[in-house]
Formats: C-alpha cells, structure tokens, sequence
C-alpha cells in the first residue's frame, strides 16, 4: 500500500479549544481526510475553529492593517503550534445570500461573460456589455427595477376603516398608536386624528395611503426638522416589503403583499432594448431561463469566432455545475430560493475550474440534502479538485462519504466533555475494523423492518405544482412514511399538495426554519429553565435570585456579564480579551462563591445537556425538560450555547423536542437526520418508533438509508431533478424497492445491502 503521508502532512500540536484535550496530530496533505465521530465530540472545534480559523487568521495577517479592517475575524485558538498549513477554503452549509437582484449567473460569475458576448455578437447591436445587466440602469426594466417582479399591497389588510388613528386603525405590526412609526402619520398634522378612516375625503384618503415622500409645509412642533412624510402604502413597500426588517415579518406580509411577474418585462428583469439583442434566434433573457444542460447545446451552437474564448470559459463553469448534479437549474434561479446543499456545490464548482493548488479545502458535511446518487457526483467532484494538487478535509457522518476517505480521524470517545480525543487514526478499512464507536455502527447491517399495516390512506391527485408532472401518490395513515429521491426532484412539491390536502386535521409542520431566537437565546433559555435554576441556587444559599443572573446582579463588575473585554484599535483589529477578573464566566466572584451540589453557576451552565441529567436527576421541573432535548439526540449542546450556531437539522429536533406527547396527529419532517452520527440516528428512529406506536402518522422527506430501510412506505420521487424530474419512479415498501430498476432510492439500498455481504 502507497506512503498516505508521502507528499507530507499538516502538523497540529497541542490543539485545546473547546473540549480538545491537547490533540496532536498529522492530516496528509494531498489526500482526502474525513473527520468522524458523534455530534458534539469536537470535530468542529479541531478542524473549523483551530485549523481553518489560524490558516484564515494568518492569511489576513499579510495584509496591510488598513485592510484588514475590512475582511472577516476569526479568533485566536487555543494551540501551541501548527506546521505545513495551506491557505484554507472553507465551503460551509450556508445559503449564498438573501438579495432579490442575485442569481444562479451573477454570483457564478457566469452572467458577467454572458453579457459580454451578447454586447460583441449579438444582432442587432445594443449595446456595451452593462446594457444588459439588470441591475444598472442601462439594462433594468424601468417598471420593476430589474427585479423581475412587482408586489401589490392589499390596502384593506393595512387599515380598519371603522377606526380612527388614534384607536389603531393602522393595523400592521409597528403601526400602532404612540409607536414612532405611528407617529409619522399622527404628528404630521394632516389628520384629524379622532375621524375614522371611512369618513375621509378622497383627497385624505389619498394624502394618507398613496402620498410620495415629500417635505411638509409649516408642520405642527413635534414634527421632526429633517423628517419627511410618506403615505402609508409606499412607507410599507420602501421600508417593509423591500428591505431586510421584511424579513422578520414574513408571515404578516404573505397576508397582504401578493408578488406577480413584472407586466412589462415578464419576469426577464430586463428592458426592451436589451431584448432585442440576439444571438442563434436567442435573447439573453431567454438563454437564462434554460436549464444548464440546454444552455450547453446553445453554446455549441454559437460560431462567432469572435466569441470562441467566451464560450469555451461558459462552457467550463456551466461543465462543472452539471458535473455536481445541479445540470436542473436555470442561469435567472434566484440565489435566496437556493438549499443550503445546493450553494454548498456551487461554491464546490466554482473551485473546480479554478489554476490555484496546494490549498486546503475544508467542507462541513458535504452530503447534507443529497441523495446517495447526487453524492456520487459530489464525490467525484472532490476527486478532480484532490488531482489539481490540493488537501481535501470534510466533517461528516455519511457512510458513502466516510468510504471515499483516504484518511479517516475519529474524535471521541463521547460527546461535549467526554469527548475531545482522537480515538482513530487511518483507512476505511481500518476503521470498520476497529472498536471505536463509528466502526461499530459501519459493521451493523441494513435491515428491513416488518411494515405495518394501514387502513386508511391520504390521497393527493393530478398534482402540476412547480416540477412536478400531473403526479398522483398515496400515502398510508398511523405508519411512517419516507419521501426520498435526488436533490429537485419534486420531493417537497408533493409534501406541500400533502400538507394543503390534511388542513382540517391536526399536523405539526417541523422544517428547518429558525425558532423565532436572537443572539442571546441558549437551550437554558428556550427550554425556560433559568428562572427554577437561579431559585435552586437562591434557596440552597440562602440568598437572592437576582444575583445568579449575569444580566443583573450576578455580572461581573468588569466585563458586565459578557466574558470579554473588548478593547477598539482604531482601524486594527479591536483587541478581545477572555475577561481576567471573571475568567470568563460572566458571573461577579460574589455569585460564583455559592454552590449547589458543589458547582457554581457558571460550571452548571457550562454542562452539556446529557451531564445535566445526571446533576438534576432529583429536580423534576428541569430534568423533564432537558430530557426532551435528550431524546431527540441533541445531549451534545451545551446549556449555553448560542442558538443561533444550531444547524437546521439542529433547530427541528429542537421542535421536535416540544412536540412529542400528540397522539393521532401528522408530523412532517424534512431531513431530520442533518448532522446526526450513526449511533444518533438510530436514537432518532427508535424515538418515531415510539411516535408511530401512540397512532401518530410520520412523513419524511429524507435520504439516509438506516432511517429509509425502517420506514412503512416509500415514495422515490426521480429520476433526476428539475424539469428531468417530477415523477413518481416507486410507490411501496423499502424492501419491494430493491427489486425496482427504475428506483434511484432501492438501487442504494441494494448496493448498502451488498456492501455488507
């Protein structure tokens, strides 16, 4: 067997951060590594925040401090030394931006060169390559501003005629009588603010609802100096509807903004100028809106030799977006309507047509919402970019994705403080023969359960929304039921038809959106087990609740309860310190002098949700609640961790947690498993187990084989994605689906079957 180290490797020493217990180790360079282990161990800790963080930390350090003030910040880890470390890509799980004027071909890139071509052989002639662009002037429709859309407000959901302005009749959230919006319309002196809306003149009405943003003449004196009056309908669409605060108001603006494609443009974004623009019979707009794989047989169509450089660079972008299994998008996709998987794999493309080698590419968890087949593509993707010279290091808990290692690390043996360790080093081979807790869970074979029986069933028909193709399934009540098949393939479609067809029942809808948390909530707070905390430590010391909060009296006198101190540094990085009275406990030396089953307030705050059970055992309104978090395989977490660093995988268990005493209800889950080890999700089945025996129907969208070969009923929706997609390829029980040729889903699990002999 070939030296893995024979091109030499990454040297880490002495690796403490979080949880690590002084890690030494050696990564090969050149080779694919993948870190494994429970959730919580400390992978992250050891290949996000110390070996991507100093690789970052130093590479920023080159630049001038003028500059750095601009770029990201990244913490200094706690390590000794680390020797052979590349310049770090990081390509992690998060969606590529939020903005309506970013697409699929602006963020690739892809556009830029588009435009060019069209502005250099295009007929007839336009216009310089920004004539095209939607997002300058030269290029926008001017009746949507190059968005592609225009929203209509409902007026009568903004306003209750029956009332006056001074008893509410602005109705939206925010609006309401002595709050500063409201005062934009009651201290501009225009309104008589005791006359109901009903009984204004047209001119009122008007003035009031539909006014541009104008300066007033001779306003009465608590009129600000600079401000200016707007009518309510364009304050909501300026500051609401088209600004980032819309977005904490989604639900509200679904019941009053209705979004149609632009009447002028049709959705191209465009103006007429632009259209006209064509090349093979196309317009830009047009050759957007293909699928990649169409866009590639127009290219091949274009014989301009002036354009043959242009061509040959959007072939090898577009090649390498198909070439990952994202071939079903379209150059005008919206980037906000993008998956978390799939702007994972266009940043992966992206690097694949780049010259730069010798880096070290770091992925978390690139099998995150693909199927077996995607991740195929995915793999081999890696592969082409491990050829061009560079070190390849995921984090992940995927059997296909662990087997495609050159290299496995296992960091345990436990999770939060019981872990922190590498438990193993070396091949697969290896590690499916070692005793670690991955390798046990590798060895154990796919099963087949016996599939309970249903007696009534939910039917959706003739269903036509967005891919999919006048597609007609069934879906057992009282059992468990996966939906599964490749990224796009119209799985989520059919669960929203299943969704508007069961309103009259009980469901509980747990998908992967935030919980409605802020910065400051951590699971003590979410799970609302702080306030019988502090009483615990407040009767057995006999002293004052107040003093146990770090945002009250507890608080350190220095830090103010926050950890740190922050010293600013001009325009330098300004200087965090760990706070050197409190050691970062937050809490003042006065509240971490009381004790309760001889631990301070911080060390309790600072267990992991499985240690906390131990400790408050005999504490029933604390025990019952953590252990719901328990249950759902999060013990990991500590009890002040952030909620805002939780996966999405991570916020639904977390619903999941509060959900699980229904009976005779429907739960939806999509990808429940995210970010679970093995062992984990075997947790996680046990526990639907248990929610299917109280007559509760479950349906899943999901792709991880141990859970799918468990479930009652299998849905494969297939055969690829996009418009390729959009079928129903398999209808029964997992086991039946080994035998369907047509079954993307059943041909993985006949292959995991094989693989275990």
């Amino acid at each position: 067997m070939p030296d893995i180290f024979a091109r030499g490797s990454i040297n880490i020493h002495g690796a403490r951060e979080n949880n690590l217990k002084d890690i030494n180790l050696e990564i090969p360079k050149h080779q694919t590594t993948v870190f494994a282990g429970l959730s919580g161990a400390g992978k992250s800790s050891l290949v996000f925040d110390t070996l991507a963080a100093v690789s970052r930390r130093e590479l920023n350090e080159t630049f001038p401090s003028f500059t750095q003030q601009y770029l990201p910040k990244f913490g200094q880890p706690d390590f000794d030394n680390i020797e052979h470390l590349p310049v770090a890509i990081v390509v992690e799980q998060k969606p590529i931006g939020r903005n309506s004027r970013s697409t699929l071909a602006t963020y690739t890139g892809i556009y830029s060169v588009l435009r060019l071509m069209f502005s250099r052989i295009g007929k007839p002639w336009v216009g310089y390559s920004e004539w095209f662009s939607f997002n300058l002037p030269q290029g926008m429709c001017p009746e949507c501003q190059g968005l592609g859309f225009i929203d209509d407000i409902d007026e009568t959901k903004l306003i209750d005629p029956e009332k006056s302005l001074n008893e509410g009749a602005m109705t939206f959230a925010g609006f309401q009588p002595g709050t500063w919006r409201w005062n934009e319309y009651g201290h501009s002196g225009l309104f008589d603010l005791d006359k109901k809306i009903k009984d204004y003149s047209e001119e009122e009405y008007d003035m009031f609802m539909h006014a541009p943003r104008q300066k007033l003449k001779n306003p009465p004196e608590e009129w600000g100096r600079t401000a200016l009056y707007e009518g309510l309908v364009p304050r909501m669409m300026r500051s609401v509807v088209h600004s980032a605060s819309g977005r904490h108001h989604q639900a509200a603006l679904a019941e009053i903004v209705t979004r149609k494609p632009c009447p002028v443009c049709h959705g191209t974004r465009l103006n007429q100028d632009a259209l006209k623009g064509k090349i093979e019979g196309r317009n830009i707009a047009e050759v957007c809106s293909m699928d990649l794989v169409n866009v590639q047989s127009f290219l091949n169509s274009v014989s301009d030799p002036l354009a043959k450089t242009m061509v040959r660079e959007l072939q090898s972008k577009i090649q390498a977006l198909i070439d990952i299994g994202l071939g079903y998008l379209s150059l005008d996709r919206g980037t906000d309507t993008l998956s978390g998987g799939e702007a994972q794999r266009i940043k992966i493309a992206k690097y694949l047509t780049s010259s730069l080698s010798d880096l070290v590419y770091i992925l978390d968890e690139p099998s995150v919402g693909l199927h077996p087949h995607d991740i195929q593509l995915i793999t081999r993707s890696l592969n082409e970019l491990k050829k061009h010279g560079n070190t390849i290091v995921l984090v992940d808990h995927n059997p296909a994705i662990i087997r495609m290692a050159d290299y496995i690390v296992e960091i345990g043996p436990k999770a939060g403080q019981g872990g922190g360790q590498v438990t193993f080093t070396g091949t697969y081979n290896e590690l499916i023969k070692s005793d670690t807790i991955t390798g046990k869970m590798l060895r154990q074979p796919t099963h087949f359960r016996k599939t309970r029986q249903s007696s009534s069933w939910l039917q959706v028909q003739h269903v036509t929304s967005h891919n999919l193709k006048n597609v007609s399934a069934r879906i057992p009540q009282g059992v468990m039921t996966v939906i599964s098949g490749p990224a796009g393939s119209g799985k989520s479609t059919l669960v929203n038809a299943v969704k508007q067809k069961v309103t009259d029942q009980d469901y509980i809808d747990l998908s992967q959106d935030a919980v409605g948390i802020n910065i400051r909530s951590t699971p003590a707070t979410y799970l609302n087990i702080l306030n019988p905390l502090r009483k615990l430590f407040a009767n057995a010391n006999n002293t004052s609740t107040q003093l146990f909060s770090y945002n009250g009296k507890g608080a350190c006198p220095r830090c103010k309860g926050k950890g740190v101190t922050i010293t600013e540094m001009a325009f330098m990085d300004p200087v965090i310190q760990v706070c050197e009275l409190c050691g970062g406990k937050r809490y003042s030396r006065e509240a971490l002098q009381y004790k309760y089953h001889g631990k301070n307030i911080a060390q309790v705050l600072n267990m992991s949700i499985s240690e906390t059970l131990e400790f408050f055992k005999d504490v029933p309104t604390i025990y019952k609640k953590v252990s719901l978090l328990d249950q759902v395989g999060l013990g990991y977490l500590n009890l002040s961790q952030a909620m805002t660093t939780l996966s999405g995988g991570e916020v639904q268990r977390v619903k999941l947690a509060m959900e699980l005493d229904h009976t005779g209800s429907i739960y939806f889950l999509d990808e429940p498993t995210t970010g679970l080890h093995l062992n984990d999700t075997q947790r996680l089945i046990e526990l639907f187990e248990g929610l299917v025996d109280k007559g509760n129907t479950l349906i899943l969208i999901e792709h991880n084989l141990s859970l799918i070969s468990q479930a009652d009923w299998l849905i494969d929706m297939g055969p690829d994605a996009g418009k390729y997609g959009g079928q129903v390829c398999f209808e029964g029980t997992p086991a039946d689906s080994i035998s369907d040729d047509g079954s993307r889903t059943g041909m993985a699990l006949k292959r995991q079957l094989e693989l275990h002999g």
